[in-house]
């Protein structure tokens, strides 16, 4: 096997959920506060990129706060974060999101499934969102 793989195995022992480009996440991340006292702050938002692979796989996440967007990059493996909870799961035709950044208001952060209809001949018609 190969040296790379036996050293990446050692430190994705963590579980992390399945979620893609575009879904809504919650990031727990701890913060220390003192000596011995942590806090988890939570960081709410769209899923935008995921870079990277295996120990180095790293993923953005967009949210807009006070009107300001606001970006952060998580590195999957830090010890750094407790839980990623999938809030929301969207479906995107891109691999990276960036075209965010330059919409406004609830379009921003509006990205959701959609949805199928069947109609009278039997063939799924997709609506348009």
């Amino acid at each position: 096997m190969d040296k790379m793989k036996l050293i990446e195995q050692a430190y994705t022992t963590k579980e992390m959920p399945l979620f893609n480009v575009g879904d809504t996440v919650k990031v727990m991340t701890r913060i220390p506060e003192g000596p011995d006292k942590v806090r988890l702050h939570p960081f709410e938002g769209v899923v935008i990129a995921k870079n990277g692979s295996g120990v180095r796989e790293c993923f953005t996440v967009r949210k807009v706060s006070s009107g300001e967007g606001v970006e952060r990059v998580f590195p999957l493996f830090s010890p750094a974060i407790e839980r990623i909870e999938v809030l929301r799961s969207g479906k995107v035709r891109r691999s990276k999101l960036y075209y965010l950044r330059g919409k406004v208001g609830k379009r921003a952060t509006k990205i959701e499934a959609k949805k199928e209809k069947p109609n009278t001949t039997g063939a799924i018609l997709r609506e348009k969102a």
